[in-house]
Parts: C-alpha cells; structure tokens; sequence
C-alpha cells in the first residue's frame, strides 16, 4: 500500500489549486486529507453537510464530488476574497451554499440546525464554539478535523492547544474517535 491518490480528482480541483497558489494563502487541506473528505462524504446520500472555514474551496470541490445529487453543502468563510475563489470554481452547484460571515455568529444563529457530516477546518467548530458544533451532529455523523499534527505555521503555544483538544474529545462520552497520524494529523469522530 502507499499514499498515492487514485481517485480522480474533482474537475475544478487544479483550476481552484492554481488560484490558491497565486492568492498567497497557505492553510488549505492537504490532498490526502481532501481525498478522504470525499470518501466520507460518499457514506451520507442524501446527508446534510457543514464545511467550516471554507479557505478557497479545494476541500470544497472535494465534498463535493463525494456527495449524492440530493445532499446539500453550507460552506462559511470570513475572508471574502478567498471564498470569491471558491464562487468563481463551485458556485454553479446547485447543492453548495457558500456564505460570507464570521464563524462565531454563524454558529451562534445556527444552533439549532443538525448535520451528516460537519468538516471544522477553522478555529470555530474546533477550538472555539466546540461544544455548540458538536451539538449540531445528528447521530452517527461525522465530525473531522485536520492539521492536528504540529504544523509549520503554528503560533507559539498552538500545541497545547492541539493537545486540549485532543484531550477534550478523547473524554466526551458520545463520540467515537479515532486519530489518525496521517496526513496533517486528522480526527475522525462519528456521533453516538
């Protein structure tokens, strides 16, 4: 076995990468992690789908592609000029929603909304608000998230951070968890 990806990748994957590069912006997902993304997202037809921290949608176009004609995808970001590339790639999917606010008052409005499959790729949903997220879980959903192995532009002190939140979810009784040390460090939980 080895890491290389077979799977196709999604058809505006290499035109949202290209665009990626020349914003300047460095906090996408990796492709292994992506590629799992859509290989989850494959197991919810029908589901219900939350991407939080948007970026520049090269995870978007991932979920994307694992998800059934009847699924839908709230994406949310707080910088406009990357979620524009997101737009200009994805936004003729009739199953996306890509919407422009601040994580803390999206959350805060959607309290009582339930998901399939919810990818926290931002501070909002993993580090801050966790609680709240976790709670918009329906049972037997997904809760993912990336970058839990030490990164290169990681502000000092980020590490203890990981570490309680590795700590925090490994204690919650209606999560099963699994970490993988794969990837940027990814941690699957499925709502009990």
């Amino acid at each position: 076995m080895n890491q290389d990806i077979r799977q196709p990748l999604p058809a505006a994957y290499l035109s949202i990468d290209e665009a990626t590069n020349a914003s300047g912006f460095t906090m996408a997902s990796d492709i292994h992690t992506c590629s799992l993304l859509k290989t989850l997202a494959a197991s919810k037809p029908g589901g219900k789908f939350l991407e939080l921290g948007t970026g520049t949608g090269l995870s978007t176009a991932w979920i994307l592609d694992g998800m059934d004609a009847r699924s839908t995808l709230v994406s949310i970001d707080n910088d406009a000029s990357f979620l524009e590339i997101a737009e200009n790639h994805l936004g003729g999917d009739p199953r996306l929603t890509l919407v422009h606010t601040d994580g803390e008052a999206w959350v805060n409005a959607h309290l009582r909304e339930k998901y399939d499959y919810i990818f926290a790729d931002t501070w909002h949903g993993k580090y801050l608000l966790l609680d709240e997220v976790l709670d918009m879980l329906n049972p037997g959903a997904f809760y993912i998230i990336d970058d839990m192995l030490p990164q290169s532009n990681w502000p000092e002190g980020h590490d203890q951070k990981a570490l309680k939140l590795v700590e925090y979810l490994d204690s919650r009784q209606d999560l099963a968890i699994t970490k993988q040390v794969w990837a940027t460090g990814i941690i699957l939980a499925v709502k009990l």
